[in-house]
């Protein structure tokens, strides 16, 4: 194989990987990716949760029809259901629309989203091959399968990736202005950069298995459910419904003092989480035992080399919320790296993507791993009589019951999680000294300050807010009297791609008192005010990297960098 050249080489061609490349794309990047699966060949069991702002980032790419019509069937119930075994009592339910209802669906906790794609749940052996396809067909996207990138060597121009064909091709090069590394939590690029992992290397060991029962839908007498949590004094597990029929994941959750897979016998660990005896058969698929931990990075880039998803942190998947970081970390770093890119923004814009998404993956995974701990405590104290006929176990059940459901129905229905989020001391964010609501993983209150997600609003011709955001910075008006036009000027002198929307103040935009917000490609506020500020192009220069030196940044603490003349 010849050697190659393009703009952008990311590394991985999982999810997050997918999802980078064809963000490139679709802002005119050329993209190779290499993988070093083959083509079509499906990933491991993992994933079984698309948040919303992953389907809000699938909306603007075009293919979330694709991506929301895979998975379990339409009129499956997405519900968690607690109960002393899969096929056991049930002791709480956790309702959550299925498929066909989920637009429409206005009744329980996981509805009424602030988001025109509320989430999706769909295992990533379905959506891995959708976004692959979808990929595939972008004609500035080239994936290289079968392919390992060995190394890399940086310079002031580029990178130079040496890769090797897996299946006798031979060694070849990559040439590449810029190295994404989206492979996994083994990564190569992050190790190549001389970043580390560091936090807490084991929360929990799983024993997981994924298995063929097509006898198990027949003995569960209760309404269907997407995850079934196991809650008895000798064995918890949870079982995931993979394809709404015959296949599912079992989840064994090993204690403290079982420190190898397998120190439980796993066929009587399955058959007590299931409730099944020794006549019920089944297919091990596969073995897909894993450890739950708490570990981020301490850098997430080195020159012109970046890290995202699996390869920048790893967490306990509480809130299922490990691979739609990933996600979110590339939508972050590619709307930037697009900017400079397509020229209009210096190359210190891009010390954005590090002091944006490293602090805030941090923060997620301490609440994946807190949560992970008052879940792995309350499995740990399930009382004999959950099990006990007569008054005194329905007593119990109703106990324990009622204890579940409040502890985890804020990480399957996480409205924090996906909305609250905040970008702090971030060198392209203007500040206004203002502190922004609490984030939290189950709830959030809307906000416009500078850092927090666009609060989401239809406007008056049907549009979703979301639908209506420019390819780069999108001013929104709340009072169409108010003349932008040195804004927009100073953005076409500094060739800063700018669309001006008016907004009518309505009931879900009253919590934007502001006149004006000018909000970025991933839909966070850069900037608010009643008025332009005095020099508009000032204010521009702050929001993508060229007012400042990097060192003055790096180290500014929020509020206290110079905004006097832009808001």
């Amino acid at each position: 194989m010849q050697g190659i050249e393009t703009q952008v080489l990311v590394v991985g061609a999982g999810p997050v990987g997918l999802t980078a490349a064809m963000d490139l794309a679709s802002r005119g990047i050329d993209v190779v990716v290499a993988e070093i699966r083959r083509a079509g060949e499906p990933p491991n069991v993992k994933c079984n949760h698309v948040s919303a702002r992953s389907m809000e980032v699938f909306r603007r790419l075009g293919i979330v029809r694709q991506v929301r019509d895979g998975g379990l069937p339409a009129d499956f119930p997405n519900d968690c259901a607690y109960r002393t075994a899969v096929v056991g009592r049930e002791l709480t339910r956790i309702p959550i629309p299925c498929r066909a209802d989920r637009y429409t669906a206005t009744e329980g906790p996981d509805t009424d989203w602030p988001t025109p794609e509320p989430p999706h749940r769909i295992n990533q052996i379905y959506l891995e091959p959708i976004l692959f396809a979808c990929a595939q067909e972008r004609p500035r996207i080239r994936i290289l399968n079968r392919v390992e990138v060995d190394r890399f060597e940086q310079s002031a121009d580029g990178v130079v990736a040496y890769a090797r064909d897996l299946d006798g091709g031979g060694a070849f090069t990559i040439a590449a202005e810029y190295l994404i590394g989206c492979d996994g939590g083994r990564s190569t690029v992050r190790k190549s950069i001389g970043s580390r992992l560091t936090g807490t290397d084991v929360v929990q060991r799983v024993q997981s298995t994924y298995i063929h029962a097509p006898q198990l839908k027949d003995l569960i007498v209760q309404k269907p459910a997407w995850m079934t949590m196991s809650l008895n004094p000798r064995r918890c597990g949870t079982t995931v419904s993979i394809d709404g029929k015959d296949n599912w994941l079992i989840h064994n959750h090993l204690a403290a003092d079982e420190t190898e897979f397998e120190s439980v016998d796993r066929d009587w660990a399955l058959r007590t989480i299931l409730g099944v005896n020794d006549q019920f058969r089944y297919e091990i698929l596969s073995k897909e035992d894993w450890v739950g931990r708490r570990l981020v990075a301490d850098r997430f880039r080195d020159r012109r080399a970046f890290i995202c998803g699996d390869a920048a942190h790893l967490w306990i998947p509480y809130a299922g919320y490990g691979m739609n970081a990933g996600i979110a970390d590339a939508v972050d770093l590619c709307w930037i790296l697009a900017s400079v890119l397509q020229g209009w923004a210096p190359p210190r814009m891009l010390d954005a993507y590090e002091a944006e998404r490293q602090p805030i993956t941090e923060q997620v995974s301490h609440f994946a791993m807190n949560h992970a701990l008052a879940v792995m405590s309350q499995r740990r104290s399930v009382p004999a009589e959950v099990e006990t006929d007569g008054p005194a176990g329905d007593e119990v059940r109703d106990r324990v019951g009622r204890a579940a459901y409040d502890l985890n129905v804020q990480q399957y229905c996480c409205a924090g999680l996906n909305f609250g989020y905040y970008y702090e001391g971030s060198p392209i964010i203007a500040y206004d000294g203002e502190t922004p609501p609490p984030y939290s993983m189950g709830s959030f209150v809307a906000s416009t300050v500078p850092g927090a997600r666009a609060p989401h609003a239809w406007l008056a011709d049907g549009r979703s807010l979301l639908d209506a955001l420019g390819e780069g910075y999108t001013l929104l008006r709340f009072d169409p009297t108010i003349d932008v036009a040195a804004l927009t000027q100073a953005a076409a002198l500094s060739h800063v791609p700018l669309a001006v929307i008016d907004v009518e103040r309505n009931k879900a935009t009253a919590h934007s008192a502001e006149n004006l917000l000018i909000v970025r490609p991933d839909c966070h506020i850069a900037w608010r005010g009643d008025a332009l500020p005095r020099d508009p192009r000032r204010l521009l220069d702050r929001l993508r990297g060229a007012a400042f030196e990097a060192s003055e940044r790096r180290h500014a603490p929020v509020g206290e960098a110079d905004t006097s003349d832009v808001g």
